[in-house]
């Protein structure tokens, strides 16, 4: 009972740990006077949000984002259901060694690669680019996609391929009509993962983007931060909540998909 009631209150704890600044978020929105301590806003007001709500400081940004990880998350997924194919369905003693490779490119900082990046990017004129910033945000989440692809095209029984195959289909075929609907919620799961990895990234298109109506919101977060350590924090709580919702869009669209299986639903009995 003691064992319980402790586990109990450590969870707790850790729950207040994450909801502290959650609340603040949502509080200092509707302060116009908000500071970090945490307080409820006296009056509430939508001062912060008529700050924000522009073309200059938010819809343009998060509409950049859009272009960004959009882009980026398709462009992942794709080629790594593209690699994940193979890797998944022929048999060979270089599968597991390819996979340890490739997962250990994923530990590699971004800091130690971004300075030759920066310079072969203002080699081959893609500096300043949304389409190269893209492809190269997809190239940091193609290796852990690719991981999280092929574990999930395992579950798939390569029989209904096969019966695919009897019928005329080609791989590609096979792929796209057998394989990827039947895997839908592993497909959902590495889709969901490369757009957040990429809409919460910083960084790269720091470096890459320099025009300012290029930058997309996870930059212009930035701009909150004034000199002299002065921070307008009831517009950067207001711009935060406007900012998190494409990616709270995006998880209640796909939250049933999440909860499912693989459908597999006895397609292979008989």
């Amino acid at each position: 009972m003691r064992r319980r009631c402790g586990a109990d209150l450590a969870l707790l704890a850790l729950t207040a740990l994450f909801l502290l600044p959650l609340v603040w978020l949502v509080l200092a929105a509707f302060d116009s006077r908000a500071g970090l301590r945490i307080s409820a806003p006296s009056p509430a007001t939508w001062e912060n949000f008529d700050a924000v709500w522009n073309e200059e400081i938010t819809f343009r940004p998060i509409l950049n984002s859009l272009l960004l990880c959009g882009g980026g998350t398709l462009l992942t997924v794709v080629c790594a259901t593209l690699a994940a194919y193979p890797l998944s369905r022929y048999r060979s003693r270089l599968v597991r060694p390819y996979l340890l490779t490739v997962l250990f490119t994923t530990c590699l900082p971004l800091t130690a690669v971004m300075v030759p990046v920066y310079a072969l990017y203002v080699r081959v004129e893609l500096i300043d680019s949304i389409l190269g910033t893209a492809l190269f945000l997809a190239a940091t989440q193609l290796p852990f996609a690719i991981w999280l692809m092929k574990n999930f095209m395992d579950g798939v029984p390569i029989a209904l391929e096969e019966a695919a195959w009897t019928d005329g289909a080609s791989r590609l075929r096979s792929l796209v009509s057998v394989v990827l609907p039947l895997m839908g919620p592993g497909l959902t799961v590495v889709t969901v993962y490369s757009f957040i990895m990429m809409w919460g990234n910083f960084f790269v298109p720091f470096m890459l983007l320099l025009t300012p109506d290029q930058l997309p919101a996870s930059v212009t977060l930035f701009t909150f931060f004034g000199s002299r350590n002065s921070v307008v924090y009831g517009q950067l709580a207001a711009f935060s909540l406007l900012y998190t919702t494409p990616v709270l869009l995006l998880y209640l669209l796909v939250a049933r998909r999440l909860g499912g299986g693989f459908a597999l639903g006895g397609a292979v009995k008989g």
